[in-house]
């Protein structure tokens, strides 16, 4: 049996290696024909000399991502391991990788994950982008990075945040108070974002005056958006008429990003996702594009990507 040593000289093994070994461990999960042995500040392995060379370019692969972000977790090692090798890794891990917003009380906000580094890069490249995933990918809060970034940067002059207001189960007819009052909780992951990024006084003179508008999606008709950049989040919520109705929004030096989970579809039975459509009619129209983000992108708790996981395993079982 072939043996493969491996020192670590320059990085702390412990925060490497993770909570009781857990990176060892999910390294185990994918090289399951290897035998993987952790002491002290060595990596030892056995096994056959190719699987042993494929183990050694991986590793290094980490290594190198650990020494410079200092930071290693399982969606990281997920990507380095799945990744088609050291080139397609480099270039989506080196990209887009400038900080998009300083946000309130000195936060650094970039994208975390190598696919929302490609949705940043696909925002500087395309007026209109589609990004597509589960919850808890960053979609909305990176899309409000990077109209925040752009309103900062003088390159538009306002920032409009859209949801349609189709309910999960919900009725806002029967909820107390006036329009806004029902709207803003819908509304409030883009407040939260938006809290993140902006301090408050300067946030609500935004909000006050229309640099920052926070509406529902029927606002926006017989509305042209210049200079703008636009979100529309939820987009899967949206039917065929109401997306026609805001791709035909866009007006002059305007940036449409669109978010959305085809699989959380709200709308009820028999009507067909906006979403679902128009990414079939628009997916070779040049100047928009689509990035489509997964399970690996997620990056609340640990436990939501399993939650995703489990809930993929039943739904391909029925």
């Amino acid at each position: 049996m072939n043996e493969l040593i491996i020192e670590l000289t320059e990085i702390s093994p412990q925060d490497f290696f993770g909570q009781r070994n857990e990176n060892i461990e999910l390294l185990k999960k994918y090289f399951p024909k290897l035998k993987i042995v952790a002491r002290g500040n060595k990596i030892k392995v056995y096994g056959d000399e190719e699987l042993l060379e494929e183990f050694d370019k991986r590793f290094d692969m980490l290594a190198t991502h650990f020494a410079k972000y200092n930071k290693l977790d399982e969606n990281m090692i997920e990507r380095v391991l799945t990744s088609n090798g050291k080139e397609d890794y480099e270039s989506t891990s080196t990209s887009s990788n400038e900080v998009l917003v300083h946000g309130v009380s000195g936060r650094l906000i970039k994208a975390q994950t190598l696919n929302q580094r490609k949705m940043v890069d696909l925002c500087k490249e395309n007026d209109m982008v589609f990004a597509i995933g589960p919850a808890g990918t960053g979609k909305t809060y990176t899309g409000v990075a990077l109209a925040v970034k752009a309103l900062k940067e003088k390159q538009v002059k306002r920032i409009i945040l859209t949801r349609p207001a189709v309910e999960a189960g919900e009725n806002l007819g029967f909820l107390p108070g006036d329009l806004k009052e029902k709207l803003d909780p819908y509304m409030q992951p883009l407040y939260d974002a938006l809290r993140d990024m902006i301090a408050p006084e300067k946030l609500a003179k935004y909000i006050e005056d229309g640099t920052i508008q926070i509406a529902p999606m029927a606002f926006m008709r017989g509305r042209t958006l210049d200079n703008a950049f636009v979100i529309l989040d939820e987009a899967q919520n949206t039917t065929h008429a109401q997306m026609k109705m805001f791709l035909t929004r866009m007006g002059k030096n305007a940036k449409f990003l669109l978010t959305g989970d085809p699989g959380q579809i709200d709308l009820p039975r028999r009507v067909i996702s906006g979403l679902k459509e128009a990414l079939l009619i628009l997916k070779n129209v040049k100047g928009i594009g689509i990035i489509y983000l997964d399970d690996k992108d997620v990056i609340r708790h640990k436990l939501v990507k399993k939650v995703i996981d489990a809930y993929k395993n039943i739904e391909h079982q029925n």
